[in-house]
């Protein structure tokens, strides 16, 4: 398990860095014409399936009649679309009781995403904790036993080498004691090397608060979470006036846990602490799934920054297990998550009572289910219920069974049949992975007769953590060799022209050919993102020549293209290939990689071997987030599938001194540098009136905390850089290389003393567009320079297409 080089949120908040986004598309606007205030209009969804919601009800009344759980009561909502119901009782005896739509179930465990992990990334937020600072810089008593080395993080993501819980014996109870008791702990490993969940962390999480806010968790939750985000009926120590609708828990010593917290020892603790002690309905949690899914804000107020809630949901370490601060993302608790939201870009919690909370906030989407199932004997289970549930949501949602499979999925289904026998060789990082994120490296080397005897590793590297130069090495689990496919570059020669250059950089970049000698076949596996300038397709190019040329196979296992394929936009490049240019095609090409090769064995006259193993059940028009499959970043700075779509469009600035957000949060989501007005450009690119995006004004410091590669490499490194956030509002209708070139007409404009646009040339690939934006050309107009190259490309494109 490793821990990001350096992920520190705490560092870009106490250095006041305001880690905000931007993204946009745009055409500039005819002098005369006002800016348009109205909103573009959005598509109405299709309604949930009502077959779908249908099986949810009966998945719940199967766990009611088999005494799974009594009842339970349901909030299922995405995109504004709701289903909610509630479902037998929740008391049996004396007198049976309905469960009901108010109803306030004991959260137990969902006490430490909804109360202390906000708590704690509030005071994170405000300079009072930092994430990566000792435990004991705050709480001296716990540096007993070797403690001191255990941060806050360790805490958060359930790495702190803690035992689960503090034992009952011997006797002991208090709030007090209880603190007593985890400070006196030892570890049973080494902090930040395993995963195990641990009740202890959030004991000690909900002390921190205590000690560092001045007020007890439940006074500072009510004045800070629960108060603000209206939820009426959420709170620890429920009033008695409210007892006659909550559900109770369980008999335990001849007496019915009611109104009272279940966990045994939050209840010796008085019923206030970190890991359990909250109660509330379904309702009130909707509201507060929806602060999160809509970014940290909802109706106005602020709980979270966008950055923060950012941080919380993304998996914090290497390893098997994936877990966020406080957030389950992957692990074996991840039932609620279903058999379709994805993992990695969706998170939730459970709770031992039989609470859960599962959310995707690309979709706006979160399922919570409450039920009592530890009533009346604590012999229930909510497990199986819970992942019915989740998978039947995601179905209503249109995600079926089987939907999309990318190559190696397809692999999997024929358990490796067309590889038997052979001597692979394998491009591959850690985007090369199956439905249910196994790699494929791993998948293949432990195919039965598949020989798997060489690696060959892209920019970014086999693991896809580096933002430098690759060179070879073993890789670790496997002791295979790793051939660099991204080294060093070449030296260049006297009078060596640029387009020479170029060649010579890719064929140094490809596979060489006494490393593909003893091999029968080459196999390709990664993650495109669909523009022209991201180097894996260079890397695929370069690899389909050197297996032409050594007269061996290519396999590319295809994947899907994640921002479809429906739509293709920009300039033809017209310079000389290069290795952020391998093939003239548009800036966003809306191929597949598959289809990428097939276009270049097609144009190259390559004669390959080439053999593509074909998505299953993908249409041009489908976007990666209706799919189910997990996001994995495909290379470190790109982190979300907004990131991915605006990509084309944004980064034509990149190497420009334009700042593409790389070392915040979200780069690729926002633009700007030192000299930029963030108001100023806002406004002025509203102004285009561009369909499906509106800009927001942004500051933002790009900090090595969130930057992968070398510090001198980092523009602006702690600057504070104005800018815009593209906020796209309807992504289809969005033409984003629009964006791009909007952004590079607008900055000319009001910048020209530090905005140099011949700096564009090489992402652009097309001196024609270049000349056209620094004649200060309408958007328009240099569209229609592109209609008769775009029109030549759709009729190109059609012998490669898969889809």
């Amino acid at each position: 398990m490793r821990f990001p080089s350096a992920s520190r949120l705490v560092a870009l908040a106490s250095a006041g860095a305001a880690l905000v986004f931007l993204a946009g598309c745009g055409t500039t606007p005819p002098a005369a014409e006002a800016p348009k205030t109205a909103a573009p209009a959005v598509a109405p969804l299709p309604p949930l399936k009502a077959d779908k919601l249908a099986a949810i009800d009966a998945a719940v009344a199967q766990a009611i009649a088999d005494k799974k759980i009594p009842g339970g009561v349901l909030w299922f909502e995405s995109a504004g679309r709701t289903y909610r119901k509630t479902y037998g009782l929740h008391t049996t005896a004396p007198a049976p009781i309905p469960a009901a739509e108010d109803t306030i179930y004991d959260f137990a465990s969902l006490t430490k995403v909804t109360a202390t992990t906000t708590a704690i990334m509030q005071l994170v937020e405000r300079g009072r904790l930092d994430l990566d600072t000792p435990v004991a810089r705050y709480l001296p008593a716990f540096s007993a036993h070797g403690k001191g080395i255990v941060t806050v993080r360790h805490l958060l993501t359930h790495t702190s080498a803690l035992r689960p819980g503090i034992p009952a014996t011997p006797a002991w109870s208090g709030y007090e004691a209880a603190i007593a008791r985890a400070c006196d702990e030892k570890l049973n490993g080494t902090p930040g090397t395993a995963f195990v969940y641990s009740d202890i962390n959030f004991i000690v999480l909900g002390e921190l608060v205590r000690l560092v806010s001045g007020r007890t968790l439940d006074v500072y939750a009510q004045q800070e979470i629960f108060g603000p985000l209206k939820m009426a009926d959420t709170g620890y120590l429920p009033p008695a006036a409210k007892r006659s609708r909550i559900a109770p828990a369980e008999l335990v010593d001849g007496v019915m846990l009611h109104g009272v917290v279940h966990d045994p020892t939050a209840r010796r603790m008085g019923g206030v602490a970190g890991h359990a002690g909250v109660f509330g309905t379904t309702a009130d949690l909707a509201r507060f799934a929806r602060m999160i899914a809509n970014g940290g804000e909802l109706d106005g107020v602020r709980i979270l920054r966008p950055e923060t809630v950012a941080a919380m949901t993304r998996a914090q370490y290497d390893g098997n297990d994936r877990r966020g601060l406080g957030w389950d993302i992957d692990t074996r608790y991840s039932g609620p998550r279903g058999r379709w939201f994805p993992s990695g870009t969706s998170f939730g919690h459970t709770g031992w009572t039989g609470t859960s909370l599962w959310i995707e906030p690309a979709t706006r989407t979160f399922v919570i289910f409450f039920s009592n199932r530890t009533y009346p004997d604590g012999k229930g289970d909510a497990t199986p219920v819970r992942r019915e549930i989740a998978t039947a949501a995601a179905e209503a949602m249109g995600r079926e069974a089987g939907a999309v499979r990318n190559g190696i999925d397809v692999l999997v289904d024929e358990n490796f049949a067309r590889f038997r026998g052979l001597k692979l060789g394998l491009i591959t990082n850690q985007s090369g992975r199956d439905r249910q994120g196994r790699l494929t490296l791993d998948l293949l080397h432990a195919a039965k007769d598949v020989k798997l005897v060489a690696l060959f590793s892209p920019e970014h590297g086999i693991r896809g953590t580096a933002d430098d130069k690759v060179g070879d090495s073993i890789d670790e689990k496997t002791k295979l060799p790793i051939y660099s496919l991204y080294g060093e570059t070449p030296r260049r020669l006297p009078g060596q022209s640029q387009a020479d250059y170029d060649r010579a950089a890719i064929r140094a970049r490809a596979p060489k050919a006494e490393h593909l000698r003893d091999l029968d076949a080459l196999v390709f596996d990664m993650q495109d993102i669909g523009a022209r300038f991201y180097t894996y397709s260079a890397t695929l190019g370069a690899a389909l020549e050197a297996a032409a040329a050594a007269k061996k196979k290519l396999i590319v296992l295809d994947r899907l293209n994640p921002i479809g394929g429906a739509k293709f936009e920009g300039p033809i490049q017209s310079r000389p290939p290069s290795f952020i240019g391998y093939h003239p095609l548009p800036v966003r090409h809306g191929l597949t990689l598959g289809e990428f090769a097939r276009l270049l064995n097609l144009e190259l006259g390559l004669k390959a071997d080439l053999e593509v193993v074909a998505v299953k059940n993908w249409s041009r028009g489908t976007w990666f987030d209706t799919t189910g499959l997990p996001w994995v970043n495909p290379s470190p700075s790109m982190r979300s599938l907004t990131a991915a779509t605006l990509y084309p469009g944004l980064c034509l600035l990149e190497s420009t001194s334009i700042s593409m957000g790389r070392g915040t949060a979200r780069p690729f989501e926002q633009v700007g540098a030192p000299f930029v007005n963030g108001p100023q450009l806002a406004a002025a690119l509203n102004a285009y009136n561009l369909p499906g995006v509106r800009f927001d004004a942004v500051t933002f410091t790009p900090s090595m905390a969130w930057y992968p590669g070398p510090a001198s490499a980092l523009k602006y490194k702690d600057q504070a850089c104005g800018g815009v956030r593209a906020i796209l509002t309807d992504r289809d209708r969005c033409n984003v290389v629009d964006v791009g070139i909007a952004l590079a007409l607008t900055v000319q404009k009001l910048y020209p003393a530090e905005f140099k646009t011949d700096q564009m040339g090489r992402l652009l690939g097309d001196d024609e567009t270049l000349q056209a934006i620094k004649a200060g050309e309408s958007v328009a107009q240099i569209k229609a320079r592109w209609a008769a190259g775009l029109a030549k490309f759709e009729q190109r494109r059609k012998p490669a297409l898969l889809y």
